[in-house]
């Protein structure tokens, strides 16, 4: 069993149709939605978390983008700049998943994108803007 975090980009051609439900039956995964921001008569994005064999995962992920959906690795999408954080910590009090913490020996602020749900709410809290999301 092998999750996978993906941002799925959907034309606005393909907004009413049923992609994600019958790419998860077809292949026999479980899903989670993570974040989605679909408005009508525009692009959509979702971030899906799937759940199955992995085999049955690159499947899906191949048959969504031959039906015209962009996927992308969540991976890709959230990073942090090591270079610009100071540890300051001010990202740790508001990620709702624990995704940013603070090593209690060290004091460093440490960022573990497998927890990490793209929910952005660290990017505006950051001062010196380590945090950024390319969706």
């Amino acid at each position: 069993m092998a999750e996978s975090r993906v941002v799925l980009h959907f034309p606005k051609k393909l907004l009413d149709q049923p992609v994600t439900s019958t790419a998860v039956r077809q292949f026999d995964l479980d899903f989670n939605i993570l974040r989605a921001d679909i408005t009508p008569d525009q692009e959509g994005l979702m971030v899906l978390g799937l759940v199955g064999d992995p085999a049955r995962i690159e499947g899906a992920v191949q048959w969504m983008r031959e039906q015209g959906v962009r996927v992308q690795p969540l991976e890709q999408d959230v990073t942090r700049d090591d270079d610009l954080c100071t540890d300051c910590g001010a990202c740790i009090v508001v990620c709702p998943t624990s995704a940013l913490a603070m090593d209690g020996r060290t004091r460093e602020v440490g960022f573990d994108a497998d927890k990490c749900v793209a929910c952005g709410i660290c990017v505006p809290v950051c001062p010196p803007r380590a945090m950024s999301i390319h969706f």
